[in-house]
């Protein structure tokens, strides 16, 4: 991941020393100019946008909000493929190549866990335990930091970063593991700087020069709070604006059909609009538009103040610091103006459709942001605030520190970015008012909006369980039993095939509950679909009808079957996959003399769920197989009316459940217990679905859907418990609430009638009593 990251560093820094190579060689023609200005960077953000369309659609975005779910245990289909990796890594080159208000390090954790997937995938090929789907998950909790720590060379930041992103519930074992990768990633890519002759040694990534002696003044604090709470402000609207971009896409129906039409349109009229607004002639010289984010972070981190402080005391601007000199208009004006339009464009830009981030970009706003508080707490204290002899002015770097961590707290709600800034800057000096302004900002920001990535996993819709928010209280009183679904299909232990083919069409649910029977209810376990599909195709499978024919034949023709095709029945009888046939191979026959399968000789349209065709589809893994020729000839005696007849008259005998893996053990909760309590225990065991009992019995599920409507549900209300969407059903259910409680009473006696087995004792027979008195 080092190289990775070291190698795109470079690629991307020759992508933007072309651009301006290419604006200073015109510097004759101002339209040339403008026209380079702008193509140029429209060309990298349409070849990225179409590049990642083409090869992996998957690889758009952050990829931290994808990374929670998989975090979660939710499976997402190709997110860590090598061709996902692929588009990724040339995508998101070319993006930050054009020099757009993006970043890198959301796109650079999906990029390491894809790494870390593909290698744990490598491995698992030698055996042993890479193969465990526990230990993948290990892997990419440790990529997670990785991904942070070899983007910023900031180990200790990215491992705290991953864990506040990534995870609810953090397993410690891992942390060591997050340590000693993010370390060694970070070591490398600093390394190779040095090694390429970037860097003389091994220094922070923005190196900044405050004074050590005397960072801050004590009365510079409420300074730093007001950066703190601003930015928490500025955070939640960040969030709120890049959402409702992205909903007013997708709403506007005549803009989004135009937009999946010309995919590519979107990206480049963004990319026009923005690099036009940073011309370096036009608009940009208000707002330093020729500097890259790389520039313009070292600038604003700038020990020194810009700001007039007396008459014969003009800051001399040198090198890249001219940017931000206008004759016209002061410092303050610029970093204003530079603000405002950042802010809504990096809100647009992070909504292309190409790989990209949103952290670096908040982190110069709140940097440029931060500098502003400083430069004016410089105006209005030219000597500094401390009234002793000695003079310490007021250093704007320290306020830029601030801000950016602060701003890119909020947005992230994450308290390590304090410690990720210490790591870029290599400055831990003014490690308590950046602390103080990164804990202000949280607690203003989560109060509004869910962060960044909440919100991206909320508008993709992606199966995660949403934070429980701050202050409310209805989550500790609303129940399981207002929010579960009561009507859910179950299979019982002395139900028909045909009760199993029922359930299969009614309802899509992955994992059925096994009950004792519809009258007592009690939960057994739990059984798969896929086993349920098994146990019916098996049942129903043309081996069976022809095994039960070569039965009725047998005695009527009075010749013997040979001993291979004996072999041959028993094993299709009991095995429930595709039967091995090795020693009856022959040639295959057209498959015109098949059992008719077309619409003039089904049955009619009522009883064709019936039928062996649809069933074949729907369950029956061995259907594409060829039957062999004997079999067509016994095959091809049976009308499809006999076959009809036969199937149902196998859909009527008793199911055999002892071929069939049941699970026995499903999770449950009790019908009051908290929507709090339920919302940890989903959290902390990366579960899908749960059943409800009471004292045994099945009364409902409660699944991920249900538990995210009932959370967002009863988060809106302000102050007042919003009514449960399922809460009707308690209403609904008291009446009959006293025969449930007969029953459950009758349940309860029979149980305690029963005297459990336990071991003997010398006090055996006073132990009889102790079920009574539990």
């Amino acid at each position: 991941m080092a190289l990775v990251s070291w190698a795109m560093d470079f690629a991307i820094a020759t992508c933007l020393q072309a651009q301006k190579w290419m604006y200073g060689g015109l510097d004759t023609n101002v339209l040339l100019q403008y026209m380079a200005w702008v193509t140029y960077p429209t060309v990298l953000i349409t070849f990225s946008a179409g590049f990642t369309q083409i090869l992996a659609p998957q690889a758009v975005g952050s990829g931290i909000p994808e990374m929670k779910t998989i975090l979660r245990g939710v499976v997402l289909k190709e997110y860590l493929t090598l061709k996902t990796f692929v588009a990724k890594v040339i995508g998101l080159t070319c993006a930050l190549g054009s020099g757009m208000p993006l970043g890198k390090e959301g796109p650079f954790v999906h990029i390491a866990s894809m790494c870390a997937a593909l290698l744990s995938r490598f491995l698992s090929l030698f055996g042993g335990f890479y193969e465990n789907e526990a230990r993948n998950i290990e892997m990419l909790a440790a990529a997670c930091a990785v991904g942070v720590g070899c983007c910023f060379a900031a180990p200790i930041g990215g491992v705290l970063f991953s864990i506040e992103v990534t995870s609810t519930f953090f397993a410690v074992r891992n942390y060591w593991r997050g340590f000693f990768a993010a370390t060694f990633s970070a070591f490398i890519f600093r390394v190779l700087a040095v090694w390429n002759k970037d860097e003389e040694t091994i220094t922070a990534l923005f190196k900044t020069r405050f004074r050590l002696d005397f960072p801050f003044d004590l009365q510079e604090l409420p300074a730093f709070a007001v950066i703190g709470i601003a930015s928490g402000f500025g955070g939640a609207l960040f969030v709120y604006l890049n959402r409702k971009i992205v909903q007013f896409m997708r709403r506007q129906k005549a803009i989004n059909r135009f937009l999946m039409k010309k995919r590519l349109l979107f990206p480049a009229l963004v990319t026009l609009i923005i690099s036009t607004l940073t011309f370096p002639p036009g608009f940009g010289q208000f707002m330093a538009g020729q500097l890259t984010q790389k520039d313009t972070l070292v600038t604003l981190f700038d020990n020194q103040t810009w700001a007039k402080q007396g008459i014969n005391d003009e800051f001399e601007y040198l090198g890249i610091l001219e940017a931000w000199l206008h004759p016209r208009s002061n410092v303050f004006v610029t970093l204003v103006v530079f603000i405002l339009m950042k802010f809504w464009m990096s809100a647009l830009a992070t909504t292309i459709p190409v790989p990209c981030g949103a952290f670096m970009p908040v982190f110069v706003i709140g940097a440029a942001f931060g500098r502003l508080v400083g430069e004016s707490m410089a105006a209005w204290f030219p000597d500094g605030i401390h009234t002793d002899s000695n003079i310490y002015r007021i250093v704007p770097g320290g306020y830029a520190v601030v801000g950016a961590a602060a701003l890119s707290g909020a947005v992230t709600h994450t308290v390590s970015t304090a410690v990720i800034v210490f790591e870029l800057t290599g400055q831990i000096s003014h490690i308590l008012p950046v602390m103080i302004a990164v804990i202000l900002a949280n607690a203003v920001a989560q109060s509004l909006q869910p962060s960044l990535y909440d919100s991206i996993i909320r508008i993709k819709k992606l199966p995660y369980l949403p934070e429980l928010g701050w202050g409310h209280h209805e989550k500790y009183s609303v129940r399981v039993e207002d929010i579960m679904v009561r009507d859910i299909r179950y299979v019982t232990l002395n139900c028909k095939y045909r009760d199993l083919q029922q359930v299969l069409h009614s309802t899509k649910m992955k994992n059925l509950p096994l009950v004792e029977s519809a009258e007592s209810m009690i939960l057994l376990g739990s059984i798969e679909r896929t086993q349920v599909g098994a146990l019916l195709s098996t049942q129903l499978s043309p081996q069976r009808r022809l095994l039960m024919l070569r039965q009725k034949v047998l005695p009527e023709d009075g010749h013997q079957l040979s001993d291979s095709s004996i072999r041959f029945q028993i094993s299709t009888e009991t095995s429930s996959g595709t039967p091995a046939r090795a020693a009856l191979r022959k040639p295959l026959k057209p498959a015109l003399k098949r059992v008719p399968s077309s619409p003039a000789d089904s049955p009619p349209a009522g009883s064709t769920d019936h039928t062996g065709i649809a069933l074949k589809s729907l369950f029956c893994a061995n259907a594409a197989t060829e039957p062999t020729e004997e079999e067509m000839i016994l095959g091809d005696k049976m009308t499809p009316a006999e076959i009809l007849e036969w199937e149902e008259q196998q859909l009527d005998q008793l199911v055999d459940f002892s071929s069939a893996k049941i699970d026995p053990a499903p999770f449950q909760l009790v019908e009051h217990t908290s929507l709090h309590k339920t919302h940890t225990i989903f959290s902390l065991l990366g579960l899908d679905h749960a059943f409800v009992t009471s004292i045994g019995r099945l009364v409902g599920m409660v699944s991920l859907k249900e538990l995210r409507k009932a959370i967002e549900g009863s988060l809106t209300g302000k102050g007042v418990k919003v009514r449960p969407p399922l809460a009707s059903f308690r209403d609904s259910t008291a009446s009959t609430s006293e025969a449930d409680t007969t029953a459950l009473h009758q349940l309860w006696d029979r149980h305690q009638h029963h005297h459990m087995p336990r071991e003997a004792g010398p006090g055996g027979d006073e132990d009889d009593d102790t079920p009574k008195g539990q």
